[in-house]
């Protein structure tokens, strides 16, 4: 097992471990349940990122991300949305959770019951990712290019920290927006439209 711990000022505390024994599905899900408190993906190599929840006011711009989703989530109805506590199994074999994330109804309903109560093995068609103040931006580069290779058909983040929107689709450039004031869902999510203000 082997640990790397930044303590730099300003970045949290971020606990990297390449498991002596890997873990099974099962095995991942239950160690995650026991750490609750924490926010814990996986690679798909097998590497664990355990890190701490976020700031409190990244919690409430993310908090009114997930509003506006889910309000044109509802009233759309084709689809359901999942907060930064849900985790999905991606095809590549990575677990990943994002901020916000949006699938359609009829995926959705081709999983079991029981893979709908644990990590999903689905990639969600939409996903978005909120840069904290402390958050390095390439990883979230990488994260966000890793949802688009494995299926995600729209994928935004934001980087309150410049003011920019990266976004991404599949076999395209990504385009960034610099200090938009809304976001548009496009075909993906029609008529759907993030208002920025209150996440800046």
């Amino acid at each position: 097992m082997t640990q790397t711990i930044s303590l730099t000022e300003n970045i949290p505390l971020k606990l990297q471990m390449s498991p002596a024994i890997d873990m099974t599905d099962e095995q991942f899900f239950a160690f995650c349940q026991q750490n609750r408190d924490y926010r814990i993906e996986r690679n798909a190599t097998g590497e664990i990122t355990i890190m701490p929840p976020t700031g409190s006011e990244t919690g409430n711009r993310n908090f009114d991300l997930i509003v506006q989703l889910g309000i044109w989530t509802r009233q759309n109805g084709t689809g359901i949305g999942f907060d930064s506590s849900a985790g999905f199994t991606l095809p590549n074999g990575a677990m990943k959770s994002s901020d916000a994330a949006w699938i359609k109804l009829e995926k959705w309903h081709t999983l079991t019951p029981e893979q709908q109560q644990k990590f999903a093995p689905i990639c969600p068609d939409f996903i978005i990712e909120l840069r904290s103040p402390s958050d390095n931006l390439q990883p979230l580069k990488d994260k966000l290019q890793e949802y688009i290779d494995n299926g995600v058909s729209l994928g935004w983040l934001i980087d309150r920290k410049n003011r920019k929107v990266y976004i991404y689709r599949p076999n395209s450039e990504v385009e960034c927006l610099d200090n938009p004031a809304t976001l548009s869902g496009e075909s993906i999510l029609p008529e759907f439209v993030l208002q920025l203000s209150t996440i800046w």
